[in-house]
């Protein structure tokens, strides 16, 4: 059985750069963003689930996945957005749920801040869309000039140590090696580097003015119906991001799975699957039926 039994479609962006993704099913629109370092893949039984009930849109960021990965891209927070929002008016789609992980958080509601008339529900897994308080140290480490580049780029340290450090649950060999297949060189493991880059810390930094606006607009989804599912054991988005999500929506709906990683959709699908499908069901298929 294959494991990623899905057929990429893909997407030329003005500049010439390709973005792939999965359009599965039909029904209520679910648009699914992934992190870094992982791509579509990471949402592989989730689309298997919903896609009998719904159409669900997967891109891979640029420079993630299957997408092209140029030398030379302003990988920055923005531009992820512009993307997003380009892919999705050419698929002419007026109204979706997001559904987002990790760096998704800030990509997908730096969409949904721009067209919040679109958004009919959120479901978010251990990510952010606001300034957090501190960075880890594995991450600083990974920014550092020239040593960066050496673990990220040249070592693969990033991307082949987050099937490990990501999960409480061992993957098996084959699904570990699925989600390291698009980033097998130092070309390829462009992007890997630039979005440890690209995490907004400070005023001076690129993306900062971009989370800030993001951040702001934040209060626009007080009343969305939103779904929090967090897993406990994640070395990077803990529990103060858990925590902070819930305090900026005190209506949404939450689910706190204690012994799951950052990969929660790895650790924790037998459970979180349902109580997702269940969310889906209650908010949007009632909605548009």
């Amino acid at each position: 059985m294959l494991i990623y039994p899905f057929t990429p479609r893909t997407f030329e962006l003005p500049d010439g750069s390709i973005i792939s993704y999965l359009d599965e099913g039909s029904g209520p629109v679910i648009v699914m963003l992934h992190g870094n370092p992982t791509w579509s893949f990471y949402y592989r039984n989730l689309i298997s689930l919903l896609r009998d009930e719904y159409r669900l849109i997967v891109p891979d960021h640029i420079g993630c996945g299957l997408s092209s990965k140029p030398q030379n891209y302003p990988y920055h927070l923005k531009n992820h957005i512009d993307n997003l929002e380009i892919l999705l008016s050419y698929l002419e789609l007026k109204e979706h749920t997001l559904v987002f992980h990790d760096w998704g958080g800030a990509i997908g509601m730096g969409y949904a801040v721009r067209y919040p008339e679109r958004i009919q529900a959120l479901v978010v897994f251990n990510t952010a869309a606001f300034p957090a308080p501190d960075m880890p140290l594995r991450l600083r480490i990974c920014r550092l000039p020239f040593l960066g580049s050496l673990i990220v780029r040249g070592l693969n340290g990033f991307a082949r140590a987050a099937p490990y450090m990501a999960v409480t649950k061992k993957m098996d060999t084959e699904i570990v090696r699925e989600y390291l297949k698009p980033y097998d060189s130092w070309e390829n493991r462009i992007a890997i580097l630039r979005f440890v880059q690209d995490i907004p810390m400070h005023e001076n930094h690129p993306s900062w003015q971009t989370l800030l606006e993001i951040e702001a607009g934040l209060p626009l989804f007080k009343d969305r119906p939103m779904l929090i599912a967090w897993g406990g054991k994640d070395f990077c988005f803990n529990d103060w991001f858990y925590k902070e999500w819930r305090r900026r929506f005190p209506k949404s709906e939450s689910h706190y799975f204690p012994e799951a990683g950052h990969y929660i959709l790895e650790d924790a699908f037998d459970k979180l699957g349902p109580v997702v499908r269940d969310f889906l069901e209650r908010n949007i298929s009632a909605f548009n039926k």
